[in-house]
């Protein structure tokens, strides 16, 4: 029995490769702006966790408050109000347990409003990578920042996924068969990288609010007797599509130029 050491395996890997065309090779992906776009999509679902479970309990303690109060419960936190909550004073005659709620609610005010900043400024940083990988990817319609930057961390590089179809698959947004008898149809995938899942999933509902393409394609084909949760699985196949071809073509010239 021949028994191969790591020196002879690493060996025959190089003589494999050497007998490939240039073209085959596999393409090193730009881990350097591709990290940062992961990093930064990391943090930014942790900046909004805290800061969803951080309103909640800020909208929670002025129920017991006064009626001023309990209107901001039922309100929307914009950046306006939680600026007053912050400046706002504490009466004079407050018990101890409205003494610790005034001062716990200044503190998730404080809190909310630093977490919007941090947003705010997360949000441009991916706008500038996004843009320097995929230019012109944030100029169709739906598509932001944070979707974007999902799609690139996912799609990763060129050769990743070989077509438009394994990015589908990828993103769970590729078809799954749910014939039966003489009903032919197909349903929603629950497979795949689930973030690429939500980003598509955001840009589909966008288009469907506000893209009068989208809106018209939804009418014809509600009258032709397909559900909503059918016509959105072939909305987010159209975009995985788009995205695919988008990101294969925009990021190929600097990976290949990378390469060299």
């Amino acid at each position: 029995m021949i028994t191969h050491t790591d020196p002879i395996d690493a060996h025959l890997a190089v003589l494999f490769a050497l007998g490939l065309d240039a073209d085959k090779l596999p393409t090193p992906r730009a881990d350097g702006d591709r990290e940062a776009l992961r990093i930064l999509l990391c943090a930014r679902e942790e900046l909004t966790t805290t800061s969803t479970a951080q309103t909640n309990r800020l909208k929670a303690l002025p129920r017991d408050g006064s009626d001023a109060d309990r209107r901001l419960a039922r309100g929307k936190l914009t950046t306006t109000n939680l600026s007053e909550l912050v400046r706002r004073r504490q009466p004079r005659e407050a018990s101890r347990a409205q003494a610790v709620r005034h001062a716990e609610v200044r503190r998730l005010a404080l809190a909310l409003r630093e977490a919007a900043r941090m947003l705010k400024a997360n949000k441009a940083e991916l706008a500038a990578i996004v843009n320097d990988l995929a230019p012109g990817l944030t100029d169709r319609r739906g598509i932001g920042p944070v979707s974007g930057a999902q799609a690139i961390v996912s799609f990763s590089h060129p050769g990743r996924c070989r077509n438009d179809a394994a990015y589908a698959s990828l993103a769970g947004t590729s078809p799954i068969e749910a014939s039966s008898g003489r009903t032919v149809r197909h349903r929603l995938n629950r497979g795949g990288d689930r973030a690429l899942n939500k980003a598509i999933h955001v840009i589909a509902n966008t288009r469907i609010r506000s893209d009068p393409a989208t809106q018209a394609y939804v009418a014809r084909r509600t009258t032709e007797g397909k559900t909503p949760r059918e016509i959105r699985r072939c909305i987010k196949r159209y975009i995985t599509r788009q995205l695919y071809r988008t990101l294969a073509t925009a990021m190929a010239p600097a990976t290949a130029a990378h390469s060299l």
